[in-house]
């Protein structure tokens, strides 16, 4: 069986897209909608802008979604999804590409999202910090242990697992996960703590969103961050959207479901292929590819 899976935040590279610009008449016009849909030529700054322009959150989750949206629309029949999954701002992605969002909505969606996070960091000083070679278990029983808020945000695969929350709480936690025996617990270039309590404004504010919003049956299941398991509930599908900015992204777990439900084949669909390498540490015996047109 195939899945197809969207990356998020962090993919970004100046160029992106271009060559879908260029070579597709479909993909042209959809870009072309997405600078009216947003009210700015995000595709100038997608083809030409500099890695700091690219860094704004509302920007970068646009960008990702546009490149990874409109990748898997282009592919036409070559895009036969059995099953799809994304991580955390992916997971809007995926939804459009398995037809639970139209593309305009979806849109919509991840501009408001990050438009809501970039006020809630702004408003909570903030951030993340990766932490590598511990058992989750101890990571989450050492953040717990921490006075202030840091939870852990994103599984990303076995022994890599992100940390999120106040900024003491979280350089705190660091100190005592290395202390613990962590190969590393390094601070992420990030502006916020995503996936975690301080996000809770961003929830609320992106919840009206999405629950105005119209969302169809999916044409195949998708693995949300919160449930980790093949939901096709529009109803449900939409509750876990809207749980996801304060709950942690559980890709390890959704990635195991995903091989346990018969996904023998994992293509990457936007840029970068940081899936894939998570992918490969999660479990080697499946395969792994990058979707293109």
């Amino acid at each position: 069986m195939k899945a197809y899976i969207f990356p998020g935040q962090g993919a970004q590279y100046t160029g992106m897209g271009l060559d879908l610009y260029q070579n597709s008449a479909r993909a042209k016009t959809l870009f072309e909608k997405a600078n009216q849909t947003l009210g700015f030529e995000i595709t100038k700054i997608m083809f030409e802008g500099s890695s700091e322009q690219l860094k704004q959150t509302k920007v970068t989750q646009p960008a990702i979604f546009l490149h990874s949206a409109i990748t898997a629309e282009v592919m036409g029949s070559q895009f036969a999804p059995d099953m799809v999954a994304g991580h955390s701002l992916g997971e809007i992605s995926a939804l459009v590409a398995n037809k639970t969002l139209a593309f305009t909505d979806g849109l919509q969606l991840v501009y408001k999202r990050a438009l809501a996070m970039q006020k809630a960091c702004e408003a909570a000083p903030s951030t993340m910090a990766a932490v590598l070679g511990l058992d989750n278990t101890l990571v989450e029983d050492i953040c717990a242990s921490q006075s202030g808020i840091v939870v852990a945000a994103n599984y990303n695969c076995p022994g890599q697992l992100v940390i999120s929350g106040e900024i003491d709480a979280v350089n705190n936690a660091c100190e005592a996960l290395k202390q613990a025996g962590a190969r590393r617990a390094l601070l992420l270039p990030v502006g916020g703590a995503f996936h975690s309590p301080l996000m809770e404004p961003a929830r609320e504010e992106l919840a009206d969103a999405i629950e105005a919003t119209h969302f169809q049956t999916p044409s195949c299941p998708i693995y949300q961050n919160v449930s980790t398991t093949g939901v096709t509930d529009a109803l449900e599908i939409q509750k876990n959207l809207i749980a996801q900015l304060t709950a942690p992204v559980k890709w390890t777990q959704s990635m195991q479901n995903m091989i346990a439900d018969g996904a023998t084949h994992f293509t990457e669909i936007g840029p970068g292929n940081v899936l894939q390498g998570l992918m490969r540490k999660i479990d080697r015996s499946v395969e792994t590819s990058k979707g293109e047109i």
